[in-house]
């Protein structure tokens, strides 16, 4: 059994301010440190559970944040900034199933941890053939693409309940409630890590329970910026569609162009934030 592991930041235990996620914050080595110790946890448990083999790919910001050193042996960790399929790197290769440790609520959830969908300062809402989704959707897409379905999520209560409602039959792990955006109650990261070990074995227990997010061809993406001028930017790129002062629209009959096209229209979008020139 073959096991994708892609890891982000927001939702790990104990996490609740934007500073604890940066690389210049007071607090981020704190939290690189417990991001590493879940996402390992949740190998521990996909070994448990029989797993021959585990791949994890550090999906939060300019990934290089897991501490590989304190990874157990066996996994293979993929890291760095670049990469094509971005949070979901490695993923083209085949797995069994797919676990998305320490993740996010998506924009616009009430008392979800930083919520956001992609590229916060960015992007306000993303629509693929209609549906909204949030950063788990988008990526789940991709890994259905690719024949893997989605068995655990781990996060705060709303990014849980966001993937039952999206996924159904999904094992869930909460480490944290949140209060507002930057508040919550967490468990203890020892026992968090514990949860995430017995629910990654469970959740390979019982993986033929567990489907693949798939949509039909052809594919509509419209992508909703935070201001005009990003999306004055996002409009250059061939194959987009201004529908409105924030909208911008693409379309492909295959869901990896539309992918990759939506992270290109990602990255058109943040050139247009102003660069402040320090003296």
């Amino acid at each position: 059994m073959r096991v994708y592991i892609s890891c982000d930041m927001e939702g790990i235990s104990g996490l609740v301010l934007v500073e604890e996620t940066w690389k210049e914050g007071k607090d981020y080595d704190r939290f690189r440190k417990l991001m590493t110790a879940e996402v390992n946890a949740a190998a521990l448990g996909a070994f448990d559970a029989g797993a021959k083999e585990v791949v994890i790919n550090d999906s939060h910001g300019g990934m290089t944040n897991i501490m590989i050193e304190d990874l157990d042996p066996r996994v293979r960790l993929i890291s760095g900034d670049m990469k094509p399929l971005s949070m979901v790197q490695g993923i083209e290769d085949g797995f069994d199933a797919a676990f998305f440790i320490g993740y996010h609520a998506g924009m616009g959830a009430k008392a979800g941890i930083l919520d956001h969908t992609y590229y916060g300062a960015v992007v306000t809402e993303v629509k693929i053939n209609g549906k909204i989704l949030n950063e788990m959707g988008i990526n789940a897409l991709v890994a259905g693409h690719y024949k893997t379905p989605v068995a655990l999520i781990t996060g705060d209560e709303r990014t849980c309940q966001e993937a039952k409602n999206l996924f159904g039959n999904v094992e869930t792990v909460t480490v944290k409630w949140g209060i507002t955006r930057y508040s919550a109650r967490s468990i203890h990261p020892k026992e968090a890590q514990k949860m995430i070990r017995k629910g990654a074995k469970s959740a390979l227990k019982n993986l033929s329970k567990f489907r693949q997010l798939t949509m039909d061809p052809p594919f509509t993406l419209n992508l909703r910026m935070l201001n005009s001028g990003m999306a004055d930017n996002a409009e250059i790129m061939p194959g987009a569609v201004r529908k409105d002062s924030l909208t911008i629209e693409y379309r492909s009959n295959d869901l990896m162009t539309l992918f990759k096209g939506f992270l290109a229209l990602l990255q058109l979008g943040a050139a247009s934030i102003p660069k402040i020139k320090k003296k």
